[in-house]
């Protein structure tokens, strides 16, 4: 398993220097969309992994019903 021990060392300097570095390779206007997209695909992914995800497990499949009717 990896383990990001060097993430609980980064502080305020380092910080802003992954900032600064960001700013430089993507530029200002580029990073609030990247920022966005993370996000959403972060969500996506904890809905995924808590089953809240739509058309997955929250309501049975029609056939299902059928079946249990019969």
């Amino acid at each position: 398993m990896l383990h990001l021990a060097f993430i609980q060392n980064i502080g305020v300097p380092g910080f802003v220097i992954i900032v600064i570095a960001l700013l430089l390779l993507f530029g200002g206007k580029k990073l609030p969309e990247l920022a966005r997209g993370l996000g959403k695909g972060l969500r996506g992914f904890k809905e995924e992994l808590d089953g809240k995800s739509e058309g997955k497990g929250d309501k049975p499949a029609k056939d299902e019903d059928d079946k249990d009717k019969a």
